[in-house]
């Protein structure tokens, strides 16, 4: 890890250069290539075998890996001898069995993930049924591999990731957060956030409560559109202006 960070650079003028974090620009060495990311033990063997360059575009708050520069002997030389080991009966044998565990992992997750957020909405007795079903449509929309979403971090406890993937959820499906034409003013969409985030707790107080709620209330109309409905736009702005 900490050799990587020092050969660890961002793309260059180029095709053939990256710069390093200096802002110097460097020439790839003859006979290198740009090994594109995607096989994930290809790159792992290759920034083992020797002198190689990482290259990492950010963009926004998110880092994607643009390759790796090595030695294209290394790098065909190492291709080689990953295809022969899966070709064998035996990588095969591995591949399916780490595949049954993936797949048992991610359901066993999926259900934790499930509990977590029926805890944390919490309805009242009356609601329990609604709760299940909007418990479940979060669930099937956080957790999916590869979904980027906050379910997918580890770096928060499965409770506040629960929270977290409740509140994103609402603020899609029963909001006009979509819509919403935001000043591009800094700061200013995370207050929008915030405030529909607020109305979001509000609303989910009322139902812990055992609270009577609005006639087509836009929780319970995006749930009647389906696991990831949307409520009409015209309900959830006149919810978000009357809460």
């Amino acid at each position: 890890m900490k050799q990587d960070s020092i050969n660890t650079f961002t793309p260059g003028p180029t095709p053939n250069t990256v710069r390093a974090g200096d802002g110097s620009v460097l020439t790839a060495p003859n006979g290198w290539v740009l090994l594109p990311p995607g096989d994930a033990a290809l790159t792992r063997r290759v920034k083992v075998a020797g002198d190689h360059w990482v290259v990492q575009e950010k963009k926004g708050r998110k880092v994607f890996s643009r390759g790796v520069w090595a030695s294209a002997a290394t790098i065909d030389r190492i291709r080689v001898e990953l295809e022969a080991e899966r070709g064998t009966e035996g990588f095969a044998k591995r591949k399916e069995a780490d595949a049954r565990r993936r797949d048992q992992a991610q359901a066993e997750y999926v259900e934790d993930f499930f509990g977590a957020v029926l805890s944390f909405l919490a309805f009242h007795g009356i609601y329990a049924d609604l709760a299940k079903r909007m418990a479940r449509a979060v669930t099937d929309h956080a957790t999916p591999v590869g979904s980027g979403t906050v379910a997918r971090t580890k770096r928060i406890p499965v409770e506040q990731r629960a929270e977290s993937a409740v509140i994103a959820w609402m603020r899609h499906t029963t909001t006009g957060y979509d819509g919403m034409v935001i000043p591009r003013v800094r700061g200013k969409r995370r207050e929008v956030r915030r405030m529909l985030a607020r109305r979001s707790h509000d609303l989910l107080d009322s139902y812990r409560r055992g609270e009577p709620v609005p006639e087509r209330c836009p929780l319970q109309v995006a749930l009647a559109n389906g696991p990831c409905g949307q409520a009409d736009k015209s309900e959830v702005s006149s919810w978000v202006v009357q809460s």
